[in-house]
Parts: structure tokens; sequence; C-alpha cells
């Protein structure tokens, strides 16, 4: 279809049958993202509210059906880039992006790291260098004035506030950690999210954890087992050891429903369900 055809089409959405404008939205829809920009610019152009409207909710449901496809495909073929599966989530809230600035500041976070660090360090050292370039230097923080606040899981706010819960802390900390050859990668703890310093030459053994939510601060596997014997939960490797990407995606997705549950927004909740049901499926 032409870009006439198509502002065509386009001009016909204030028409006041329902059926029609069904069959227009759904026609517009099948075209995918290379109709927004002629569908912004009419939304621009039109003074008509019920035009508006139908226009917005056709690129929603356009993006939305790009953030689906995006995050299968990330199951499917790239699931060991966590930060690519974190901004396929982010764009179902900011589409337009600039994501080249996500990029941009997880580079500088692992220069600023790799100009100070030395490969003899211990497990230790590296990690106290992490807390005092991501924590003191940057000011990465927990969000405890707005813990259930939507943007502590879109990856791009986090990095603009400077807070988020447990687990975009976790993401962050552990996407630079990696850049730099550091085996620090996340556990999916109940009710909590926390880093595991995984042993270089022994890959299965956890050295200690890392509570990032807790700038950082270093536990054992004692604390980690306290922790579940309070929830009355065994010490499994699902609680102890690192989890896939896929996991850590998932449980973003859960936070977001929680979120978006707390401040009673309906539609985004069950958008987001739909994102989680689609990925966890076998």
């Amino acid at each position: 279809m032409n870009e006439q055809e198509l502002k065509a089409l386009i001009s016909l959405l204030d028409d006041p049958d329902a059926e029609i404008y069904q069959a227009l939205e759904d026609k517009l829809i099948t075209c995918g993202p290379e109709v927004i920009p002629l569908l912004e610019e009419s939304w621009e152009q039109s003074f008509d509210v019920l035009l508006q409207e139908r226009v917005e909710q056709i690129i929603h449901k356009i993006q939305f059906n790009q953030v689906k496809h995006d995050l299968q495909l990330w199951k499917l073929n790239n699931e060991e880039d966590l930060l690519d599966g974190l901004l396929i989530v982010n764009r179902y809230q900011y589409p337009n992006l600039s994501e080249d600035e996500v990029y941009e500041k997880f580079a500088e976070l692992r220069r600023n790291a790799w100009y100070h660090l030395m490969y003899d360090m211990s497990p230790i050292e590296k990690v106290k260098l992490l807390n005092n370039i991501l924590f003191r230097e940057f000011g990465l923080s927990g969000n405890t004035s707005d813990f259930h606040a939507p943007q502590n899981s879109f990856i791009n706010k986090v990095l603009e506030s400077k807070k988020g819960n447990p687990i975009s802390l976790a993401c962050v900390y552990s996407i630079v950690a990696q850049r730099l050859d550091i085996p620090i990668y996340g556990v999916n703890l109940p009710k909590h999210f926390v880093l595991a310093y995984m042993n270089e030459e022994k890959p299965e053994e956890v050295l200690f954890y890392i509570n990032v939510f807790n700038r950082g601060q270093i536990m054992r596997e004692v604390d980690i087992t306290a922790f579940l014997q309070q929830l009355n939960l065994p010490p499994i490797d699902d609680y102890v050891k690192p989890c896939r990407n896929l996991e850590i995606i998932k449980r973003v997705l859960r936070n977001l429903i929680a979120a978006y549950e707390y401040v009673d927004n309906v539609e985004k909740r069950e958008d987001v369900q739909l994102l989680l049901d689609l990925i966890d499926q076998a």
C-alpha cells in the first residue's frame, strides 16, 4: 500500500460507524511501524478529538505488537543479552526513546570502573571498586520513597533518576560487571533480588552474594540461608544460584504488573500481563 492510499485510509478514521472504523484499524495495524509517521502527522494536523484518540489507540497497538514480537525474538535468539531484553521492556512505555543514550551511559560506567581496575584485585576488592563507582560516584540508590513506582522497572528511568528497585539496580550492577569480565550474575531470591559473585576457577561455586539495594553489601551463604528460613523455604538452586536472563525479564515484568496494579492502571497491567504470558510459555 502506497503513501497516498495510507493517507486516504487515515482520513476516514473519524467515521462514526464502528464497523467501518474497526476495519480501518485492522488494516492500518497490519501495516506495522512504517505507518506510524503518517498517523502522527494526521494527529498533528487534526482538531478532531475522536480522530486523535483513534490514532493514539492504533499507534499504541502497533507499538505493542512490535514489543511482543521483539520479546519473542529475544527469548529465542538473544537471551544472553540482558540489556537488550530490558530495552525491549522499556519500549512498552518509551517507544521513541533514543536507546543509544542508554548504551552510552553503560559504556561510561564501564569505562570509569575499568580505569581503576587491576586484574590482580581480589573479588572483594573488585566489588568495593564497583560499589564506589556505582553508588558513591554515580549516585545509584534504592528508591525507598517510591518503591512501587513503575519507573523503577524501566532501565532508562533508573539511569536517569539513579533510583530503582532491587532487580533494576542489580541489572545495572551486573551488566557493568560482566562488561568488565567480572563474574557477577543475578539470583532470583524470593521477596528480594541479589547478585552472586562466582568462582572463576569453579564456575558453579558462589563465592559470596551482593545486596545491591543496600549499596553493594556483601552477604555470605549463611545469610541467604537464614533469609530463606524466615520465608520457610529450602535453599534450593533456584533460589541460591544464578538464574537465566529470561527469569530476570519475567521478574521485571511481574514487578511492573504489581506497580501498575498499585497505581490502579488496569489497561497497562493487562498489557504487561500479556507480555509475561507470551514469554512464560514453554
